[in-house]
């Protein structure tokens, strides 16, 4: 992502200009009524960004991960925070095991509405007594005639409210009864049947706009032809999308954090105390100068994982890598984008707040700071597994 060839300047400018026509008003309007930015969602899908991953047959560019970066690298850093990103980001590595493991009947119905924004997904695989244990999950599929039956719970379920399809990992063999833990899972991609599904919405810390719930499936119908690829290997279909997830978590945490210093920047040009602007003190330029050394670190660890990811070698240290560097990078930058405001940036009119709490999410999900460094210590390090 430094040395960007000319399709991909064509498609980081093309992004920016559908993110210009969005200011600071609408991402804080957005953000106060807690209303999802479907405007921006719309914009984004007729200009064709919604599809930059998927298939050039069903509507998409048929491009890899480094341009979907690229795009939510861009839409991040104009303004919409996490707010903008979350708003597209399944599109961009949610419907993978689609892609890979889907037939063609299954690609050529459900593709093509995703890439128009037709229809929303949400992403139902965290469970309330599982969390990073994906393994535990409890949420089960009974085979039935024609199909199955689901019930159970599934938590901090993105755009539930406004989706009206699921991407769903349940189990249908009981952990206890599998050879391995990771067997018996069975992913299903399906309607979100709101008889059969309550959605509750969490109210939080940031990211308002964009809901996060807590899911309850009670006795779901789910067709044979819902379910994507061999019944029992769904925890490996959901493999296909994780790093790809951590690589753009970490670009938007990046994007938001080089918004938040380039708004401390230019408050600290402007702001003058004692008959000068206050970025002449060291103290002010020192921590901002730092950041930008930090985000710019982590964009290469992450331009390096997605590079590694779309000639598909190993990425794994990589992508967790620059999801840990770009989460921390993109915190620090808006944090200390706060603190040059000093007042002014704990109060909503310069909206380095927003993008503090927004980014917070980026350090927390979709994976914790203490398991990645588990993975790199067991992995890379080749340290005794610790858990």
């Amino acid at each position: 992502m430094f040395e960007l060839s000319g399709e991909q300047v064509a498609i980081r400018d093309g992004v920016a200009a559908v993110c210009k026509r969005f200011g600071d008003d609408y991402w804080a309007t957005c953000d106060k009524e807690e209303r999802f930015p479907r405007e921006f969602h719309q914009a984004m899908a007729a200009d064709g960004w919604l599809g930059v991953t998927m298939p050039e047959q069903y509507g998409g560019a048929g491009l890899g991960v480094t341009e979907a970066a690229i795009v939510m690298h861009t839409v991040a850093a104009h303004g919409g925070g996490m707010t903008a990103a979350s708003s597209i980001h399944i599109n961009m590595f949610g419907p993978h095991p689609v892609v890979v493991h889907g037939t063609p009947e299954q690609q050529e119905r459900w593709l093509p509405r995703l890439v128009r924004g037709e229809d929303q997904v949400c992403f139902g695989v965290t469970e309330p007594d599982a969390g990073l244990d994906t393994t535990s999950i409890k949420t089960f599929a009974r085979k039935v005639e024609g199909g199955y039956r689901v019930s159970g719970r599934k938590m901090w379920t993105t755009t539930a409210q406004v989706a009206n399809k699921i991407l769903l990992l349940t189990r249908t063999t009981p952990k206890s009864e599998c050879a391995k833990p990771t067997d018996g899972i069975t992913l299903f991609y399906t309607d979100l049947d709101r008889t059969k599904v309550e959605v509750r919405r969490i109210p939080k810390h940031g990211r308002a706009a964009v809901d996060s719930n807590a899911v309850f499936i009670d006795d779901l119908f789910v067709p044979d032809e819902h379910r994507i690829g061999e019944e029992g290997k769904g925890f490996r279909y959901l493999l296909d999308g994780l790093n790809p997830e951590r690589i753009l978590v970490a670009v938007e945490a990046i994007g938001i954090g080089e918004d938040a210093l380039q708004r401390a920047a230019q408050y600290a040009r402007d702001r003058v105390v004692f008959n000068r602007p206050i970025g002449q003190n060291q103290a002010i330029q020192h921590p901002l100068a730092e950041c930008w050394l930090n985000l710019r670190s982590a964009l290469l660890m992450a331009s390096k994982a997605a590079e590694l990811y779309d000639r598909g070698e190993p990425c794994a240290a990589e992508a967790n890598g620059a999801k840990f560097l770009g989460a921390r990078a993109g915190y620090q930058a808006a944090l200390q984008a706060v603190m040059t405001h000093g007042g002014m940036g704990y109060a909503k009119e310069y909206h380095v707040e927003r993008l503090l709490r927004e980014v917070l999410l980026n350090r927390l999900a979709p994976v914790s700071e203490q398991m990645i460094l588990c993975y790199i210590a067991e992995k890379v390090l080749d340290l005794p597994k610790s858990y």
